[in-house]
């Protein structure tokens, strides 16, 4: 089944059981995906690999806005976009624990002889590649850091 298809199912499933928060979120991922498909030069169909970064952007923009409200004191504004990030991120392929990402990161530093900090770049973009859509981002960055020095 499509993500399209599973977020209108979900979308459905939301709008009879009243579920405002989790209706915004779905309506947010179905609004991105829609434009990634109509931006110019898009194919027909997105790949799996383009809609998980569609979706960890979502998660991210709303994970960062939390944070932001948070840090101001406005909880009551933080609450709605951490449920809807938990809400999107069912829909990501389940996420590596850090003990497993640096499991991978050091076999990728053996496998291609890289070490000290001058390599981090170089076994940034092999990790991000091996890992997309299964670890975030900054917690990669962490553990090549944490393995490199």
């Amino acid at each position: 089944m499509s993500l399209q298809t599973q977020i209108m199912d979900a979308m459905k499933s939301a709008m009879k059981s009243k579920d405002t928060v989790a209706l915004e979120a779905l309506r947010a991922v179905k609004s991105a995906l829609l434009l990634a498909k109509t931006e110019s030069g898009a194919q027909e169909e997105l790949s799996e690999v383009q809609e998980i970064k569609i979706l960890q952007k979502l998660v991210k923009q709303r994970k960062d806005s939390a944070a932001i409200y948070v840090e101001q004191g406005r909880e009551d504004l933080a609450e709605p976009e951490i449920a809807q990030a938990k809400v999107i991120e069912q829909f990501l392929p389940e996420q590596m624990s850090e003990e497993e990402i640096e499991a991978v990161v050091k076999k990728i530093i053996a496998d291609n002889g890289f070490s000290g900090m001058a390599d981090m770049g170089k076994t940034m973009g092999v990790a991000s590649k091996e890992l997309a859509g299964k670890a975030d981002g900054k917690t990669i960055s962490a553990v090549v850091k944490k393995s490199l020095a």
